[in-house]
């Protein structure tokens, strides 16, 4: 006795008249996500690795995917939303950093000396809790040096290899929590502890910015530029900024 088993086939509408332009993947932003996480979490959900993700905007290497969070143009917005199915107005909202708090941010530094800063901080046990691990918008500002949600000290370098985050280097399709250098995953960190003293500072420092933004007061340029110059005050040398400094030296 034999056993046949028959399919039936039917032909579809292509995939081109089905989705038009959307990529086959789309991944949500999440809360406080970076526009640039955001773009490497999609580039990897398609099968392209972040650095060659950047011939779709017809860009070269380096940090691509950061400059576009910097000054996005409104038709590479346009451009996403019709891939993606967002709104342009969404995929903007991942850039937006208030305007006034602007010398907070650290510097863009694709490589960065021990003694300076890194452009973009992390949490271990943040990206270790994500379902799916992403960057917050929050940890690009040199007023933070740790997670209000864990308490620990945030990093701006990878523990093994000691370089940056280059999320948008990475040549392979892994995801952004391991190290786009040596391959470390970013959530296996040690935890860095900071005195309660400088976190309860820290989260007045983020209070009385907050509050000031929602009055529109024009004294929050002024706070912000006495933060920005408090390595001044500190006698780390004149001309050293607070985005000037590294992580490490911030909690200090």
């Amino acid at each position: 006795m034999s056993c046949r088993t028959s399919y039936a086939i039917e032909v579809r509408e292509r995939y081109q008249d089905v989705a038009g332009y959307r990529w086959p993947v789309v991944v949500d932003a999440q809360p406080d996500e970076l526009l640039s996480s955001w773009l490497h979490r999609l580039s990897i959900a398609n099968g392209v690795a972040p650095r060659a993700f950047s011939g779709e905007f017809g860009l070269g290497g380096g940090m691509w995917s950061v400059r576009l969070e910097l000054r996005p143009p409104q038709d590479v917005a346009a451009w996403l939303g019709v891939r993606t199915g967002k709104t342009p107005e969404a995929i903007m909202a991942m850039t937006r950093m208030d305007e006034a708090l602007g010398p907070l941010v650290l510097p863009l530094r694709e490589t960065a000396r021990r003694g300076r800063s890194n452009w973009l901080q992390y949490c271990a046990s943040c990206l270790a809790d994500d379902r799916a691990p992403y960057f917050r918008r929050s940890w690009r500002l040199a007023s933070r040096i740790s997670c209000f949600r864990h308490g620990c000290g945030l990093r701006d370098r990878c523990p093994a290899c000691r370089g940056g985050i280059a999320l948008f280097a990475q040549r392979d399709l892994i995801p952004q929590h391991v190290c786009a250098r040596c391959n470390f995953d970013l959530r296996n960190c040690a935890k860095i502890s900071v005195e309660a003293a400088a976190r309860r500072l820290e989260r007045s420092i983020d209070d009385i910015c907050k509050a000031e933004l929602v009055k529109n007061s024009s004294a929050i340029h002024e706070w912000v530029a006495r933060l920005r110059h408090v390595p001044v005050v500190a006698g780390l040398g004149a001309g050293r900024t607070l985005a000037n400094l590294p992580t490490s030296s911030r909690i200090r």
